[in-house]
């Protein structure tokens, strides 16, 4: 896991330099190469967003559910407000710092319509999804709802191998094509003169997230030292090992072994850490719904689109079940949410692209953030179960 999440960043960094590169020189009729390789690649994950969402939600709903006890119903109802309260934290936090570093632009403005600034590929092979996105959704919670009630396990190993399937797709083709179809958006957009801007913005987006992230992981320990009755700063500091083994494998199941052995530092009960650890590492991405909502906003703020509560609150709420169901590879999280980024905010393939290049950037802070989290959520179900702490070493 740790190899290939950090080659994918590599390849990533890779693609968007070479394309900016090579835009600078390549004959347009090469570069319409590149073009139509997007316009395939773009058509064929809009067919595939609807299957990501049937395989992965469906079964993720149906396994929260089946044999729920009240510490696994605590422990989802918790991990779930986190990821909410990640959202609006996000949302109201940008709503204020991005008007006053991002303007509107004339560089995302032309991807919002790319086919009146950018290069046209040579052909374009229609592939219409087998279904919309919101049906896609609204067919995944009817199903996974079902499969958490009724006794019967054939539908649910269905599911499951339609799952398993789903992930090798992203696993052995989306994943491995990302950097190409990254190179071509770069390509493309350098060939266009629309470039520069978008750059600049990278990098003051990444620190406003930088700072957030920190932000919210004072409020989540300040929260559950308050509950627990428990100093938050020493409760953060412990977990602060978990924190630097997430930068460096970039994956929240690798760390597990040192978010378990923190959060017992912690004083939070063994058997309460040993339950809630492995099973945030799934649920609870707050990291990663942050740096998607910011992303969003950033990419939005630029194309001169307008950011209204109503609709951010309808999808932070969508991408939080969202973040349920990311499955645990290279880009998992960002793959989930693809779906109602479409759907939801309007976001085209290059857009898409964007938010990808922008998210697997951040990716090593997203998961330290998720993984850190984790130990705060522990010692609030902790406390809230009636567990007897441990002292704290």
């Amino acid at each position: 896991m740790k190899k290939s999440r950090v080659s994918l960043l590599g390849w990533v960094v890779i693609a968007l330099v070479s394309g900016i590169v090579f835009g600078h020189f390549l004959p347009d009729a090469i570069a319409r190469i590149f073009v139509t390789f997007n316009s395939l690649f773009g058509n064929f994950l809009s067919f595939a967003i609807p299957l990501i969402i049937l395989g992965l939600v469906t079964p993720a709903i149906g396994d929260l559910g089946k044999g729920a006890g009240k510490l696994l119903a605590l422990t989802a109802l918790i991990a779930y407000g986190s990821t909410l309260f990640s959202g609006f934290f996000t949302y109201f936090s940008c709503s204020a710092v991005f008007p006053q570093i991002i303007s509107p632009s004339a560089e995302l403005v032309a991807v919002e319509n790319p086919e009146d600034f950018m290069l046209k590929p040579y052909f374009v092979v229609g592939m219409p999804p087998l279904m919309d996105v919101m049906t896609a959704l609204l067919l995944s919670f009817t199903i996974g709802l079902g499969l958490s009630i009724i006794s019967g396990t054939t539908l649910r190993n269905g599911f499951n191998d339609f799952k398993d399937i789903i992930i090798q797709v992203i696993e052995s083709v989306i994943i491995p094509l990302l950097p190409l179809h990254i190179f071509g958006i770069f390509l493309n957009m350098t060939v266009s003169g629309q470039v520069a801007g978008i750059l600049f913005m990278f990098v003051k987006v990444i620190l406003v997230i930088f700072i957030l992230h920190i932000l919210l992981l004072l409020i989540q320990f300040l929260i559950a030292g308050g509950v627990s009755g428990k100093n938050p700063f020493r409760l953060l500091r412990n977990m602060l090992p978990a924190y630097a083994t997430a930068l460096g494998t970039q994956s929240s199941a690798a760390t597990i072994p040192v978010t378990l052995k923190q959060t017992l530092r912690n004083g939070v009960s063994e058997n309460i850490a040993v339950f809630t650890i492995p099973l945030c590492a799934t649920i609870h991405l707050s990291g990663s719904t942050m740096k998607i909502v910011a992303c969003a906003m950033a990419i939005m703020l630029m194309a001169g689109e307008p950011i209204h509560l109503a609709a951010y609150s309808g999808f932070i709420m969508m991408l939080g079940i969202a973040m349920v169901a990311a499955p645990g590879v290279p880009g998992g999280a960002i793959m989930a949410a693809l779906g109602i980024l479409q759907t939801m905010l309007g976001f085209n393939e290059t857009l898409q692209a964007l938010m990808i290049a922008l998210y697997i950037a951040m990716d090593s802070f997203g998961t330290a953030c998720n993984v850190t989290g984790d130990g705060a959520i522990a010692v609030l179900v902790d406390r809230i179960a009636g567990k007897r702490p441990r002292e704290s070493a």
